[in-house]
């Protein structure tokens, strides 16, 4: 899923009046992001970013505190990754980021609701599960880059996907401002003393060209895992509609949901972390 930027206006559903004269109707409106969620799969896809914050939740820990933290750091790394939670909070926000216009959402439920939409979105939520274990994704890194040498006419077209989405830098900003979160959740607890916020700044602004290339090679292996099992055309028609007018705005949408939801993940963790660090209840 292609991650995982506005305000939503109000949908009058005009054309209907049962849900304009029913005080306790649902608007279409919110009846549509919840469709769009349904079709996305995003109950199995919060499952699987649990899994992954709690096996980063253990690498922390193993690096930072290895002798500390213990079971409260697990019970507060499973409170800060709780999916229902962060589900709830990433529709919330999808609402407010995703412009409504009836005929996208029609088409993104159309796209994503049809058999290659399953199949795309089943394939996705699979990889990322696959990838929670290093050595798949090593292997995937290593494919990756075998089919690039071999010239695999897939590789172009998951660099036009990546293109159309904006993937990179989209990822590295992400990555940069969750960076920024938790390294500003740790200095509010004292963990590295008074830190100035203009020298955060700077230390996670030097992070940028590793983040990048690290990005892109997780991009590649990670697509292209995924889209193994695809042909030609369905990976082709799943790139014309992140291109299509719909796909563009479904995107900036989820990039500005999970940046919303997740900047505040990152916020909690460091927090939790300085707390460990210094010994204290967490």
């Amino acid at each position: 899923m292609l991650l995982p930027r506005v305000a939503l206006a109000a949908f009058l559903a005009l054309g209907q009046p049962a849900l304009a004269e029913t005080p306790d109707a649902v608007p279409a409106a919110e009846v549509s992001v919840d469709r769009v969620a349904e079709v996305m799969r995003l109950g199995d896809l919060f499952q699987v970013l649990r899994d992954e914050g709690m096996s980063h939740g253990a690498e922390l820990q193993a690096d930072m505190f290895p002798s500390g933290g213990g079971s409260d750091w697990t019970t507060e790394v499973s409170g800060i990754y709780d999916a229902t939670r962060l589900q709830s909070a990433f529709i919330d926000a999808l609402r407010l980021q995703l412009s409504y216009q009836p005929e996208d959402m029609e088409a993104i439920i159309a796209f994503f609701g049809s058999d290659l939409g399953q199949k795309i979105v089943g394939l996705e939520i699979e990889a990322r599960r696959a990838f929670i274990d290093t050595a798949t994704e090593e292997a995937a890194r290593v494919a990756a880059e075998d089919a690039a040498a071999s010239r695999d006419p897939k590789v172009a077209l998951i660099r036009r996907m990546i293109e159309a989405g904006d993937l990179l830098e989209m990822n590295v900003a992400g990555a940069l401002s969750g960076s920024l979160a938790f390294m500003t959740g740790m200095s509010e607890t004292g963990a590295y003393g008074a830190i100035p916020q203009d020298q955060l700044l700077s230390d996670v602004w030097g992070q940028e060209e590793q983040v990048r290339a690290d990005t892109s090679t997780w991009l590649y292996a990670y697509l292209g895992l995924a889209y193994h099992p695809l042909t030609e055309a369905e990976i082709r028609s799943y790139v014309e509609f992140w291109e299509s007018r719909p796909g563009q705005a479904l995107n900036a949408a989820l990039f500005g949901a999970f940046d919303t939801v997740f900047r505040q993940v990152s916020l909690d963790l460091g927090r939790a972390a300085g707390r460990a660090m210094l010994g204290r209840d967490i």
